[in-house]
């Protein structure tokens, strides 16, 4: 028998089926898989799995991070957005109230970026390089609550920051995933953790917790993060 509980987080959901337990998000759009995830009906919800393998915010959750400060009617900007397959989720969980704007660089996946969005009226596609926030900063209205970065660059604190910078402001949460075999292929994954906060909190972003995302990512780690007001 299937059951459905809500997570301790606002808008995240636990699928139990045949002892197996699944994260999953009520969907937004009913009858609608966007990267061939599981569809589950329950009462009147339908809920989609949301794989820890294939998204690094289901990752952290998974790996009890403390917080999350995606919750309904957020309003988001996504760094290295993809083809949407965790900006799909993002997009249940911040309802018709809240908006994503999900930037991504490669117009190859942002064509799929684009076409989910044309059927999720809370998503806003923008093709463009995140390490230049100017160039977008004229699509994204209003202050933004959470900024999520999912980047494989190796300024992958600076791109963070300039972006924070450009939307943000004290208070703001920030959710930055960090790839440490994409700054640096020969230092240590700790080394390379210890600078990329080290910049943040020489920017006055606040480091509020760390979550290893091994062994579903590996050398990846996820930094809920504040700014303050301190920064600079």
């Amino acid at each position: 028998m299937t059951q459905v509980q809500p997570h301790r987080f606002t808008g995240v959901f636990l699928i139990t089926d045949d002892a197996r337990t699944s994260l999953a998000t009520k969907t937004l759009i009913p009858g609608q898989s966007v990267y061939g995830e599981k569809l589950i009906r329950q009462g009147d919800g339908e809920y989609r799995l949301w794989s820890p393998r294939r998204s690094k915010l289901a990752a952290a959750i998974q790996k009890n991070m403390s917080s999350m400060p995606i919750q309904q009617g957020s309003r988001v900007l996504y760094l290295g957005a993809s083809s949407g397959t965790t900006v799909s989720h993002v997009s249940d969980i911040i309802g018709e109230k809240g908006v994503v704007y999900a930037v991504e660089f490669s117009p190859r996946v942002g064509r799929e970026l684009v076409g989910l969005a044309e059927t999720r009226t809370n998503i806003i596609p923008i093709i463009a390089d995140a390490r230049h926030p100017e160039r977008y900063s004229s699509l994204v209205l209003g202050p933004i609550d959470v900024v999520y970065q999912d980047v494989a660059q190796p300024d992958q604190a600076r791109i963070f920051v300039e972006n924070i910078r450009h939307f943000s402001s004290f208070g703001c949460w920030g959710l930055f995933a960090i790839k440490a075999r994409s700054i640096d292929s020969t230092t240590s994954v700790e080394d390379i953790y210890k600078s990329e906060m080290a910049f943040l909190n020489e920017h006055g972003v606040q480091v509020v917790e760390v979550t290893d995302l091994d062994p579903l990512e590996k050398d990846h780690v996820m930094v809920l993060c504040r700014v303050s007001e301190g920064f600079k």
